[in-house]
């Protein structure tokens, strides 16, 4: 069995007396598309935000690449090669297309925040934000202001800022969200695309999505994993009918 690229071990966080997440253990294989699933309330986005840096956890280990990263912050995390996608879209909505992901390209320098530098010059960071765009096929709104694009389009500028970081690893917490057939279907498409060369963790509603996707699911209820395993073995499984969708119900 390959190293994981990133695993959890015990991961805790608890909000007073609430444990979000309770002793999470998950080990996410390099190159796979590793979804984690379940209802509402069931800790997904609390593990996501643990895992980027967004939240420090009470207790338990975040190791990438064998290193510790627990409780380290989000710039420093994503410096090391994660990059993170939110529910809600995170955009600088009165900036271009480009200009978004020059920024997002600017933040992984070593000078990022040298401001009498004439950052502008940077011909690598040029690069890597038309690189992103390239990636997610927006060339054709460069020019266009983000507030001027349609949600769809919106949410694929913000995975787009993810790639410009150059991460390994992705992390996306519902990219689907909001989207109709047509737009979840493309989003589908570039996360197939982009999975052959990053390790994705994605948390998503959509089972349809989903199962197009994942080579491996997690599926978490009240903070806890309750079951890891393959697409069928998940579908199939009668604990998480149980658990999950209901014993009448099964994942199609």
């Amino acid at each position: 069995m390959r190293e994981p690229l990133l695993e959890t071990l015990e991961l805790t966080r608890r909000f007073g007396g609430l444990a979000a997440v309770k002793s999470v253990s998950i080990a996410f294989a390099p190159g796979e598309v590793h979804a984690v699933i379940g209802p509402n309330g069931a800790g997904k986005t609390t593990l996501i935000n643990l895992l980027s840096g967004d939240l420090p956890p009470t207790s338990g280990r975040i190791l990438f690449k064998g290193q510790e990263i627990a409780g380290r912050p989000a710039h420093s995390i994503s410096h090391l090669g994660i990059g993170r996608s939110y529910q809600k879209t995170n955009i600088f909505l009165n900036f271009t297309t480009r200009q978004n992901c020059w920024l997002a390209a600017q933040s992984r320098l070593p000078t990022s925040f040298r401001f009498f530098s004439p950052a502008h010059r940077r011909q690598d960071v040029a690069a890597r934000a038309d690189k992103a765009l390239a990636l997610t096929g927006l060339e054709a709104r460069a020019g266009r202001l983000a507030k001027e694009m349609s949600h769809g389009e919106q949410r694929q500028l913000e995975i787009a800022m993810m790639l410009a970081t150059e991460p390994e690893l992705l992390l996306l917490d519902e990219p689907m969200a909001g989207m109709g057939a047509e737009e979840s279907e493309r989003t589908v498409e570039l996360i197939r695309k982009l999975a052959a060369d990053h390790t994705v963790v994605l948390i998503e509603h959509d089972m349809d999505a989903v199962f197009k996707l994942a080579d491996r699911l997690t599926v978490m209820v009240n903070g806890e994993v309750l079951e890891t395993g393959t697409p069928e073995s998940i579908r199939t499984s009668p604990a998480v009918r149980e658990a999950y969708l209901g014993e009448e119900e099964a994942l199609s």
